[in-house]
């Protein structure tokens, strides 16, 4: 039934109790490919927002430019170790993944990265919010439920609800 689950994760605990559940829906439904997804935060550029990497890399390098250039790479790296460790406790319960991030709004990568890449299933956890904190932090969770065109299986921890 699918062939591509989507797991989005964003270093938290809580996250990562939705891993259990990418675990069981692959392993019981045959599922070929399983993407770890993490979006990192927007760093903005020192120059502004209209200065695109193309544009940058032409203008005379500047020390901000480099301080930019590091902080950028440090997420970037840093990303990648955390999802290299989570790939590998998958691969030991036997479900074979890979890993792919991006820059942005959360929900709105999740939902882009899931459609373009034709995953059949988006499996994450949901912080679980609800009153004022939900209304202050919004709800990455709450936001691709709405709007997303794919399934969407939402794992509640036991034991994690932060009011």
């Amino acid at each position: 039934m699918y062939k591509k689950i989507l797991a989005p994760v964003d270093g938290s605990q809580i996250a990562e109790c939705a891993l259990d559940h990418v675990t069981q829906v692959a392993a019981g439904c045959q599922v070929p490919e399983v993407i770890l997804f993490y979006v990192m935060e927007s760093i903005p550029h020192p120059h502004g927002s209209q200065m695109g990497e193309s544009e940058m890399s032409r203008a005379t390098p500047k020390p901000m430019d480099d301080a930019y250039r590091y902080e950028r790479g440090k997420t970037e790296s840093e990303a990648r170790d955390y999802l290299s460790k989570l790939v590998d406790k998958l691969k030991k319960d036997g479900v074979a993944a890979t890993v792919e991030t991006s820059r942005g709004d959360p929900a709105e990568e999740i939902m882009k990265y899931a459609e373009v890449h034709e995953a059949d299933l988006i499996i994450m956890s949901t912080h679980g919010r609800s009153g004022v904190s939900r209304w202050a932090f919004g709800s990455v969770a709450d936001r691709v439920i709405r709007h997303s065109t794919i399934p969407v299986l939402i794992a509640v921890p036991q034991g994690c609800r932060i009011r």
